[in-house]
């Protein structure tokens, strides 16, 4: 048979378009090209750019969870992990909720701190859904959810990004940090209890402290490359900012429940979980830990920094390089 050959169809009028000739190519005039979707952005509202983002978000997941798997499968069989307790459509479903939620409170223009107070409930039943059975699955929650709002973020212009960063960063927030658990544990203490006392004067300074730490560590390792880039790179200090942060609500915790038992379950797991796999050094993580300490102490004073010392001490012996020398790695690595 010869496919090269074309079938001749006839007409009763010469050179007049068929209907279904004059259909597919109004079908095909309509079709929207992706690349020119945010053309007129400059002219959008709120609203309009929320619509956008929002149409995107299910395809936006899933290049999410691709790259999540890419980072962390060989974690998840390294740390011996259940594969089932990881449900990419629970997840799926969550982020849905959460950013369609995040999307129509910067479209309504309420500020970021009230949209901590309408998903911080669902953030912490999220994370504790997850975490039920094995809490090292806050790693691939918390990441998809990360991956999920880096990569909405991409089309959107500069001045964009900024404003619609700080909605996102308060799911990041609640999914990465243990506020929920800090919240419920405070609770339990009269309100002029000396350790609520030191914590609530620590929780208003931690983004401060981790923007202070961060730059500190950018003129110590000027040269230093992770995963998603050098120190200096916008995002790679927004994770920064984050991760630092993280340490110290963990540091709460930990004085509020007067143990260290939620570093021992979550947190140290968590990091040797994902921090190897994002090409972050411990060296970095025991400087970080000794910096935290050093500036509680100037933002709180001596008295107030004991509630947390025995604490970042602990951290300190967990991430110490006894623990993580490249001699002991190897060693655990054969085992």
């Amino acid at each position: 048979m010869n496919f090269n050959k074309k079938l001749e169809f006839s007409r009763e009028s010469g050179g007049v378009e068929s209907l279904p000739q004059l259909w597919a190519k109004k079908y095909v005039k309509g079709l929207v090209d992706p690349d020119t979707a945010w053309r007129d952005r400059a002219k959008m509202g709120r609203g309009a750019i929320a619509d956008k983002l929002l149409e995107c978000l299910r395809g936006t997941s899933a290049q999410a969870w691709s790259k999540t798997e890419t980072v962390l499968d060989k974690e998840v069989q390294r740390h011996d992990i259940e594969h089932n307790l990881i449900n990419p459509w629970q997840i799926a479903k969550d982020v849905f909720s959460v950013y369609e939620q995040a999307l129509a409170a910067y479209a309504q223009n309420i500020p970021p701190r009230r949209l901590s107070v309408i998903v911080g409930s669902e953030l912490g039943e999220i994370r504790n859904k997850h975490t039920e059975v094995d809490p090292r699955v806050i790693g691939f929650v918390s990441m998809q959810f990360h991956y999920t709002g880096e990569l909405l973020l991409e089309p959107l212009l500069p001045e964009e990004q900024i404003v619609v960063s700080d909605y996102f960063k308060v799911i990041d927030d609640h999914l990465y940090m243990p506020l929920q658990r800090a919240y419920n544990a405070a609770a339990e203490y009269d309100y002029d209890s000396p350790i609520l006392e030191a914590v609530r004067n620590l929780l208003p300074q931690i983004t401060n402290i981790a923007t202070k730490i961060c730059q500190e560590a950018i003129e110590i390792y000027p040269g230093y490359q992770c995963y998603s880039g050098p120190l200096n790179d916008p995002r790679v200090q927004i994770s920064s900012r984050r991760d630092i942060e993280m340490f110290q609500v963990y540091l709460c915790v930990c004085a509020l429940e007067a143990n260290i038992s939620i570093v021992k379950q979550e947190l140290f797991p968590l990091c040797v979980m994902l921090y190897p796999a994002l090409e972050i050094k411990w060296e970095l993580i025991q400087m970080l830990i000794n910096l935290i300490g050093i500036e509680v102490q100037r933002n709180l004073g001596l008295q107030q920094t004991q509630v947390f010392k025995p604490y970042l001490q602990a951290m300190a012996d967990m991430f110490s390089p006894a623990v993580f020398s490249e001699k002991v790695l190897e060693v655990v690595q054969a085992v």
